[in-house]
């Protein structure tokens, strides 16, 4: 299965999914040598120190929409963050390098494979994004949507039997859901706790050099530091997401990249 993720990320294009967007169906979700090793990255900020949730004021009959399961008024329209959504889980797939990712934490280059490193990225868009309030609630539904209906053609790619990728898909959203509660308290703890929570999930519990795991947990840490470090409003209405290399060559490169386009210019 050499470079089966390269073939496979030229599959699907952001043209092929844009027309999905107006039929979109929200979706309801030995330990001196480990101490050593994770001590040296703790100089990254935690999460604890990122912007806190926005707090919006809403009016009682939105609060009975969304009571009944609805999506009430939103700060922008809904077309609008389906395709910033679009387009933060296209930079999910399409701007992380995979090979690097297979290389240096000696994964196997698999579709499982795949799958942890999609679900890592797609959990720290989610992180970020529920810090903008019911907009950015909204707009993580979408972007769960569409991972899940890009891991159904992918596996049809493949040529996976249809019955055995039913059964696959509910084995990938029980863990889908599993890893997501385990790296929300990974993120909140101390740099022990979210190496012990990819431990769990993204190595499944087999791997055995600790520097893998050092290497995992500077990386979350600095991706988060460098989202929230992005203006809210610009995520929302662009969803443009760059990830910052496995390995920094440069490590004071870290800077707030440049105000991006907003999706409705020239419309």
């Amino acid at each position: 299965m050499a470079l089966l993720v390269r073939v496979l990320r030229n599959q699907t294009s952001i043209s092929q999914w844009v027309p999905v967007c107006s039929r979109l169906i929200p979706v309801s979700p030995t330990q001196g040598q480990w101490s050593r090793a994770l001590s040296g990255t703790s100089q990254l900020s935690t999460t604890k120190d990122s912007p806190q949730p926005v707090e919006e004021k809403v009016g009682a009959l939105t609060k009975i929409i969304e009571a009944m399961g609805f999506t009430g008024p939103l700060k922008y329209s809904k077309w609008k963050i389906k395709i910033a959504a679009l387009r933060m889980y296209t930079s999910c797939v399409e701007k992380t390098d995979f090979e690097e990712f297979f290389l240096r934490c000696q994964m196997p280059d698999t579709f499982n494979s795949w799958f942890l490193i999609t679900l890592l990225h797609v959990w720290m868009c989610l992180v970020r994004m529920k810090q903008e309030g019911r907009s950015g609630k909204y707009m993580c539904r979408i972007i769960v949507h569409f991972m899940w209906e890009d891991v159904q053609q992918r596996g049809r790619v493949m040529g996976v039997n249809p019955y055995i990728l039913k059964k696959n898909m509910i084995l990938m959203t029980d863990n889908f859901y599993s890893a997501i509660l385990g790296y929300d308290e990974g993120i909140l703890s101390d740099d022990h706790g979210l190496a012990a929570a990819l431990w769990r999930t993204f190595f499944n519990r087999k791997c055995e050099d600790p520097r893998h795991l050092e290497l995992l947990v500077e990386y979350v840490r600095k991706q988060m530091q460098y989202l929230d470090s992005i203006n809210g409003e610009d995520l929302l209405l662009t969803g443009e997401v760059s990830w910052r290399p496995l390995v920094e060559k440069n490590p004071q490169s870290i800077l707030k990249p440049h105000s991006p386009t907003y999706n409705d210019e020239g419309l």
